[in-house]
C-alpha cells in the first residue's frame, strides 16, 4: 500500500525548480509576527503553463514539542494560460509566490509543501527561535 510520505519529494532549490523556498526570519521575539515568502521556483523558474504549472502551496507552523502543526496557510494557482481558445492562449499566468505573516511565541519549524501537476508533491522546512 502506497503512503503519502513516500511520495513526497526535497531537494535543494538551487539546483530544482519544483522545490519550494522559504523566506522568513530565523530569530523572532515572542510575540512578534513572522514575515514569511513562499516561492517555487526562485533560482530556477519553474514554467507554469497550462500543460506544467504549480497548483498550490501549503504552509504550516510545528511549535516545538507538539505533535501537530498549524495551517497558517492555503493557496491555490489558477491562472496558467488556459483560455476559451485552448491551452497557453490567455496572457495571464500566475505565479506560485506568496507572502503570510503570523505570531508564535514558541519556536519551531515552518513547514511547507508544493504540488506541480506533472512533478508531484514538494516539501521544505524552516525552523524559527522566539527569544
Amino acid at each position: 500500500m502506497a503512503e503519502l510520505k513516500d511520495l513526497i519529494q526535497s531537494a535543494d532549490w538551487k539546483k530544482e525548480k519544483h522545490a519550494p523556498v522559504i523566506e522568513a526570519q530565523e530569530k523572532v521575539k515572542k510575540g512578534e509576527t513572522v514575515s514569511v515568502k513562499i516561492i517555487v521556483g526562485k533560482e530556477i523558474a519553474h514554467p507554469n503553463t497550462t500543460a506544467h504549472h504549480i497548483r498550490w502551496i501549503d504552509a504550516y507552523f510545528l511549535p516545538n514539542g507538539e505533535k501537530f502543526p498549524y495551517q497558517i496557510g492555503k493557496f491555490e494557482f489558477t491562472s496558467h494560460g488556459e483560455s476559451g481558445q485552448g491551452a497557453d492562449t490567455s496572457t495571464v499566468y500566475t505565479a506560485p509566490e506568496v507572502n503570510l505573516k503570523f505570531k508564535t511565541e514558541k519556536s519551531g519549524s515552518i513547514l511547507v509543501s508544493s504540488y506541480c501537476n506533472i512533478h508531484g508533491l514538494w516539501q521544505n522546512s524552516k525552523d524559527i527561535a522566539v527569544e
